[in-house]
């Protein structure tokens, strides 16, 4: 098969669509990749890439072409909008002459946000009169007033128009979470369009018993280790976690440890100086994912935070994954899909959204859990996740069912 693959964010950036695309390039497929010079979540093109470095090459069997992109930069809302329409017009331009000069089979979207990035593959979609999937991994125009802050009517009136005119336009809806039937289906009739593909941890996690000795972590202290890995942003809610922590301050065999980068990084890092909690808070920055294996071994616990808004008690944390394949208990504060998976697997314990009294319970509660508990918590999650999140099966089933694009 030929196939067009389409996002804004691939290899070198890390992205469960990296996996999609390679795999079908070593089962034989010919793969093509429209993408943009990497630049997330630095914002700044990766060394080696650029305006006029790398543009288009070949990796592990794919064909990719990097269009030119305004950088994210330091991620303000006109260097994002400048990134996002940037890369909506060059690919643009790039996919109405790649659908006159090669024929594919069918087109396929990892659709993150923004939402915009999809509208690409619609002209070689339209050009060529071929299938057209999309794997919804955010819900617009939800994102857009609950990560964005944006309200104004008009335009979520005019981001709800193009959602639907992507979903019309669209052979079949791959959904990263359960919940997201519903989003989806006020949007309009697509329910027989809808198929439920979920996440997948890394590769990085699945063999995260064999760690690389060459990795040297910073000093943790001692105590009841409570970690975070991601982003610091307005979605994991921030705001509730250190309430919890201040209410937790007194207990001092209780440790967060937060692993990452973020826009409310600074603020963070103001609240623990303003209530006096660096001996409870602890901010390690961002390091590569390589390291998070070595990271997660050294926690009790994994902390897994959404905000209390319609579109994340819809959700899933792609990062629930990573936790579950890396055998450690879970703390959460999120609704929906995420707390259902956990209370299922029996794998955690999850507090309401935005709930940091609950929160601050459950961490007391796991913190005198023993040893074998804490243990059990996480082979409960890892079992659960072989069989539900494995990425070889996952893997497979997407192939079946691109092989039926071709066949109709």
């Amino acid at each position: 098969m030929k196939i067009l693959f389409v996002c804004q964010y691939f290899y070198p950036e890390i992205f469960r669509g990296n996996d999609i695309a390679f795999d079908w390039a070593a089962r034989g497929e010919n793969v093509t990749v429209i993408t943009a010079v990497p630049n997330y979540p630095s914002g700044k093109f990766f060394e080696g890439y650029g305006l006029f470095q790398r543009r288009k090459e070949f990796v592990r069997g794919v064909h990719v072409i990097r269009v030119p992109v305004v950088p994210r930069g330091k991620g303000g809302p006109i260097r994002l909008v400048l990134n996002y329409f940037s890369f909506v017009m060059t690919a643009s331009v790039y996919c109405f002459y790649l659908a006159f000069k090669e024929k594919f089979d069918f087109v396929f979207v990892q659709q993150l946000s923004p939402v915009t990035m999809a509208l690409p593959a619609l002209i070689v979609k339209k050009i060529q009169r071929i299938p057209l999937y999309v794997w919804i991994l955010d819900l617009w125009p939800e994102s857009l007033s609950a990560v964005g802050g944006i309200k104004n009517k008009y335009v979520l009136m005019f981001f709800k128009f193009i959602v639907q005119f992507i979903y019309n336009n669209s052979s079949r809806l791959l959904i990263s979470s359960k919940g997201f039937v519903k989003s989806i289906s006020n949007q309009g009739k697509y329910l027989n369009k809808i198929i439920y593909f979920p996440n997948w941890a890394e590769d990085v996690f699945e063999s995260a018993t064999i760690l690389d000795k060459n990795i040297i972590l910073p000093v943790l202290p001692d105590g009841f280790l409570i970690m975070f890995a991601g982003n610091i942003g307005e979605a994991q809610d921030f705001d509730n976690i250190m309430k919890a922590a201040l209410l937790l301050k007194s207990n001092q065999y209780i440790k967060f440890i937060i692993i990452g980068d973020g826009r409310k990084k600074e603020w963070v890092e103001s609240f623990i100086k303003t209530n006096h909690l660096e001996d409870n808070v602890f901010i390690m920055g961002r390091y590569p994912i390589d390291f998070m294996p070595a990271f997660f071994k050294k926690a009790n616990a994994m902390l897994l935070p959404l905000k209390n808004d319609i579109i994340f008690n819809l959700t899933a944390p792609a990062k629930l994954q990573a936790y579950m394949a890396s055998e450690k208990p879970i703390i959460a504060m999120l609704n929906g899909d995420g707390a259902d998976i956990i209370n299922e697997a029996n794998c955690g314990l999850a507090a309401p959204a935005g709930n940091f009294l609950d929160l601050a319970n459950k961490i007391t509660l796991m913190s005198n859990y023993t040893p074998s508990q804490l243990d059990s918590l996480g082979k409960n999650g890892k079992k659960y996740c072989l069989e539900h999140f494995d990425k070889h099966k996952s893997l497979n089933y997407l192939h079946e069912i691109i092989k039926t694009a071709v066949v109709k």
